[in-house]
């Protein structure tokens, strides 16, 4: 398998710097480090980026996480894994990333589970983190960025 292209933030790089600092911003807000990572796996699962998968499991693993809480992120809701807070936080990236799937993107009830968890500056920080794992995301599927090639 071989990409289609290289990066576009390397072809423009113009680019690099202002998504370097966006993804800094973004992990300024108070989250754990660990919990910022579970979001970037669960919302690059939901995009099928394999590049960013690779580089979400490859980070949770440096970080000590299990090979449970790593592996069945993806089935988050079936299994003892997870926190409630972490629960409220993969609910709402989740809505946050398919935000065509109902009428109203992130319903009240998600919101509101996620607000009994996380203050303002958090929330902000996961919703930061959702976009700008969608950023990533979008720039590598549809080159087929490698996994593994960083």
């Amino acid at each position: 398998m071989q990409a289609r292209m290289k990066n576009p933030a390397t072809i423009i790089p113009a680019a690099q710097k202002p998504i370097m600092e966006l993804m800094k911003a973004a992990h300024s807000g108070g989250l754990s480090q660990e919990l910022a990572e579970l979001i970037h796996l669960r919302v690059s699962q939901i995009n099928g980026c394999s590049f960013c998968v690779d580089a979400g499991h490859k980070n949770l693993r440096k970080l000590g996480e299990s090979d449970e809480r790593i592996g069945l992120v993806v089935a988050w809701r079936e299994t003892p894994y997870y926190t409630d807070a972490e629960r409220a936080a993969l609910e709402l990236a989740e809505c946050a990333t398919r935000l065509a799937d109902r009428a109203d993107a992130v319903p009240d009830d998600v919101w509101d589970a996620a607000a009994d968890h996380f203050d303002e500056q958090q929330l902000a920080s996961i919703l930061l983190i959702v976009a700008t794992t969608n950023l990533f995301n979008r720039l590598n599927a549809p080159i087929r960025q490698i996994a593994g090639s960083w």
